[in-house]
């Protein structure tokens, strides 16, 4: 399951073309017979994604890829609190016993430096406290800036950059699924 906002749901994309839909044929074509629950809400933030996270593991998912913090970002939110959410998503995932893939974001260059950088620590952060899950440090690596890769937006990936992102998260993925295998998933 992708724990997500608009990216995840496939913003401005045919539904062929989002991302959880390309992930599991890219899985799917690598032999492995997976089926990946897009649980993306567009708009929502590290807050929505903690308050919606029981009623998405209803569909009981054997591991789980937190993918928000994109628009805590663009909304200037104040970091603390969006690596409070984060924290308590992780904690209760670990306390369930699912394996879990933390994919960092970026804050936009618009909020000035000192933001960024304390935005990007949010996840480094995380990423240390949580040993246990897979860390990929940036959702949208070799997209985010790429006009070619962006709808018109230049924030939500295009079927060409949703192609990338699945590229380059396959290595973390698989080792998301050796660790849902390993508990028996």
């Amino acid at each position: 399951m992708i724990l997500g906002d608009s990216i995840t749901a496939g913003y401005g994309l045919p539904e062929a073309e989002a991302w959880p839909v390309k992930l599991q044929q890219a899985l799917q074509a690598a032999g492995k017979p997976v089926q990946v629950i897009g649980a993306g809400v567009s708009g929502d933030t590290t807050a929505g994604g903690k308050a919606r996270l029981d009623w998405a593991l209803a569909d009981k998912p054997d591991a789980v890829i937190v993918a928000l913090g994109g628009n805590d970002g663009l909304r200037g939110l104040p970091p603390a609190a969006s690596q409070a959410n984060l924290e308590d998503i992780l904690a209760r995932l670990k306390a369930r016993n699912i394996p879990v893939l933390l994919a960092g974001m970026l804050a936009p260059p618009n909020l000035g430096a000192d933001y960024g950088r304390d935005f990007a620590a949010i996840f480094q952060n995380l990423a240390k406290a949580h040993p246990e899950a897979v860390f990929y440090p940036f959702l949208l690596d070799g997209v985010a800036g790429e006009e070619r890769l962006n709808q018109a937006d230049r924030i939500h990936p295009a079927p060409a950059g949703v192609a990338v992102m699945v590229e380059r998260m396959m290595p973390s993925v698989d080792a998301l699924l050796g660790k849902a295998r390993a508990r028996g998933a």
